[in-house]
Order: structure tokens, then sequence, then C-alpha cells
């Protein structure tokens, strides 16, 4: 087995930066597993977390705090020890660092609003907020397609503004992606019962790139103490039939596809770090240690770089939407044509901000254009402006993006039908709903 690398904490809190607080509130230590033994990644260090190895397996990226009083900061060191150099610091902190192509990583920056997803290079260049609501976003895993996969709370952008119902089911962890621009944010799945509530998915990642076996670039999560996956074949999450354990933050695969989990039975008082062979009844406990929890399990070994993005953004302020089918919902049809659609924004006080609206034509597309890099939402209206359907969360639009969608939450896995939608053959002008006096939230953009 090639050498492992895993953060080892007297407290994990897994869901704690989800709320813009400490995961490791009494400290934590980068530990290597080589041979059977294990030791340090770094010394002198008060704190360090998030290995993220590099896709040549040289170089270690990780968050440390150098003294107890400083904030998280990225910093680089050899996979095989020595003097770590500081890659990015602040007076803020910065969380789970990971690699990307073309020299760039992306990582949570805390902000007034919570955590941040931003990216940049290994020297700070670039940096570039990949996230433009208020709120937390935590990076999980790079896609080997290039988007980011990142966890938040569900609806999107939840807080006090949520409507009732929303306030009332409570925000819960999502996970979703983005493109390293910023643009084409969305679930990873529309799946959740009841359209509000679940059981919450965090700290998900890619298994199988690269390679043929079956579940090939899958996303395996934890849920609630269980693991769970998307496959894309399927519009639903799948479980994981693991053998009865607690499983608790990131599962790491082996280049044998041995799954490297972080576990512990009803009996054990921290996490341990196991190895585990998908579909056999048993696994095998590698690292234990009886004061600290083991977790964030890293494996020390080559990989193929994910396919860089090109940015397709183009030089304007405002972002163009195209929906083809607004009735349609994996929630259920609408029956009747909306008439018209409102676009709204979040003002400076959190509360929502009408954009204006635009007709909705008999086969349910509409075409809009609106202010980039702000929370947007969308809500469906009857001839006399009464609400058919709305979002509960934000999503946002980035400046210069172009987007189709196939309907109202219809999820990224359904495919459009074959045909111009009517709103283009009347015009190839969007409307306006860009809202010139709105109130902006800056809660993004460098």
């Amino acid at each position: 087995m090639p050498p492992v690398m895993f953060t080892a904490a007297p407290v994990y809190q897994s869901l704690a930066a989800l709320h813009g607080r400490d995961r490791f509130p009494k400290g934590a230590q980068l530990m290597v597993l080589r041979s059977g033994q294990m030791q340090p990644l770094v010394t002198g260090f008060a704190a360090s977390a998030d290995a993220s190895v590099s896709f040549d397996a040289k170089t270690v990226l990780f968050a440390g705090k150098k003294t107890a009083e400083d904030p998280w900061q990225i910093w680089r060191v050899p996979v095989e020890g020595g003097t770590p150099q500081l890659v990015l610091g602040g007076k803020t902190d910065l969380i789970r660092p990971l690699w990307m192509p073309d020299g760039r990583m992306v990582y949570a920056r805390r902000e007034a609003s919570g955590f941040t997803l931003e990216a940049a290079g290994l020297d700070g260049s670039g940096a570039l907020w990949l996230s433009y609501l208020p709120g937390n976003f935590i990076p999980d895993d790079v896609l080997r397609d290039g988007r980011v996969l990142f966890e938040s709370d569900f609806p999107l952008g939840a807080d006090a503004t949520l409507q009732p119902v929303a306030r009332m089911a409570g925000p819960q962890t999502e996970m979703f992606l983005v493109y390293a621009d910023g643009s084409g944010v969305e679930s990873v799945r529309c799946d959740h019962p009841d359209g509000l509530k679940t059981e919450g998915r965090e700290h998900g990642r890619e298994i199988g790139v690269g390679s043929r076996v079956a579940g090939a670039g899958d996303i395996v999560f934890t849920q609630r103490g269980r693991l769970a996956r998307f496959t894309s074949a399927l519009a639903d999450e799948a479980p994981v039939a693991a053998p009865a354990k607690e499983y608790a933050g990131d599962v790491a695969e082996l280049p044998d596809g041995r799954w490297l989990l972080s576990e512990r039975g009803p009996d054990q008082g921290h996490l341990a770090m196991a190895v585990w062979t998908p579909g056999t009844p048993v696994l095998t406990e590698i690292a234990q240690d009886a004061e600290r929890d083991l977790v964030e399990p890293v494996v020390v070994a080559p990989r193929a770089v994910p396919n860089r993005h090109p940015s397709a953004l183009h030089d304007w302020t405002f972002g163009n939407l195209l929906a083809l089918d607004a009735r349609q919902s994996r929630g259920g049809n609408l029956t009747m044509v909306p008439a018209l659609v409102r676009a709204e924004t979040m003002g400076e006080d959190g509360r929502p901000v009408s954009l204006g609206t635009a007709p909705v034509e008999k086969d349910g597309s509409f075409f809009v254009q609106a202010t980039g890099d702000r929370p947007l939402r969308f809500i469906l209206l009857d001839a006399a402006g009464h609400p058919l359907r709305a979002e509960h969360g934000w999503f946002w639009v980035r400046r210069g993006e172009q987007r189709i969608c196939v309907g109202c939450h219809t999820g990224p896995e359904r495919a459009p039908e074959n045909r111009v939608p009517l709103v283009l053959l009347h015009s190839t002008t969007p409307v306006d709903l860009t809202g010139g006096s709105a109130a902006v939230v800056t809660t993004g953009g460098h």
C-alpha cells in the first residue's frame, strides 16, 4: 500500500466549517502512515490539516498554523518532508486547499459572510472568487472534468431570509458543482425528498478516475454516519452497502480500488483509519489513536490531471439565461403555462428585491438578462401575478455567462427536448432584468 496522509485531532466536527466554525477546535496534526508506522508530516506547527497531494505525488498543500494565535494559512512541503513554505497567507482563515490544473488551487477563505470559495495560483496570483452568495462554501474535490465539487447549505444561500416553509425544514448540507471560473453552479443531484428536506450530504469524493472499473467517476460521500454515492446513470443517490460502522469525513481511493475510510464501532471513542474493499462484509483498521480522531485520508500516489476548463465568459457585466420549459420540474410539471417569470436578488438587508418580470411563452420558455456575480432566483407567476412556483434558495450567474436550463429544478441529469424554444423564434434579445437600482450583495469577486 502506498503512503497515506491524514489528520489526527482530539475533536473533529465535520460540519463546523459550514457554520463558520473550526472543525478542529482542540488542534490537529497531519500524519503520514508508511509501512505501518505513523509520523508527523511537519513539525514546529501549532496545527496542521487538510493535506492535498499534487498530481505527480511530489508536493503536499496543507492548511497550517505556526502559532495557536495565527489564522489557518496555506503551505506546501515535499511529500518526503522538509521545511514548509508559505503559499498563501493573510489575516483570515484559509482552509481545504485542493490542486487544480495549470498550477492553480481552490480553497475556502473566511469572510464576514462566511467561507467563500476561491481559486488562485500557487503564488497567490489571479485570485478569483467562485461563489457569489453569503454563506459557507467548502471545497471537497476537483473532478476529472475540471469542475469543483463543494458543499454548502441546501437550499443554496439558505439563511434567515428563507421562505417560512424553508425555515421550518431547516437548511441541510448538500453538494454542488461549479466551473473553475465560477460559472455553471448547480446541485449535483436534485433528488431532495419532500422538495426541501434531505438527510445531508458531505465530504464528497470522485472515485475510479481514469479506470474502467464499475462505478468509475462516481461521487462517494458521507451522510449522517453512513456512506452513499452518486452514479452518472442514476438520477437519485444510491446507498453503499458498507459494514455497520459510523463513518465521517472524506473517503479516499487506493490505486487498487480499495477505499480508505474514517470509521468507528459502537465501543470506539475515536475514529480510526480503515481499508475496505467495496462489496465485502469486513474492513481492516490500519491506524488508531486512543486520544485522537483520524480523518481526511489522502493517498500519496500519482494521479491523472483533471481537464482544464477554458473560460467562455464574455466581457460583460451581465449574464444571459434561457429556460427551455419552465413548466418542467422534478417536483411535478405544472399543468398550466406561467404567464410571467419574476427575477429577484438579495438586498443589502438580506431581503429579496424584485428585478422585474418577463413573459413566459406558451411552450414554457423565457430568455432574460441579469446582472452577474450577485444572488439570483426566479418565481413563476400566473396572469394575475400570483406565484405558481418559486425557488427557495439562490444561485448566481457570472458576468459574461450564457446559460441554458431545461426547466425549473429539473436536475442536471435531465436532457432537453430537441427543438427551438418559442422565445427565440420571437426574439433573440433577452428581456432586461438587471434591475439597475437594486441592491447588490458584495460577497464575491476580486
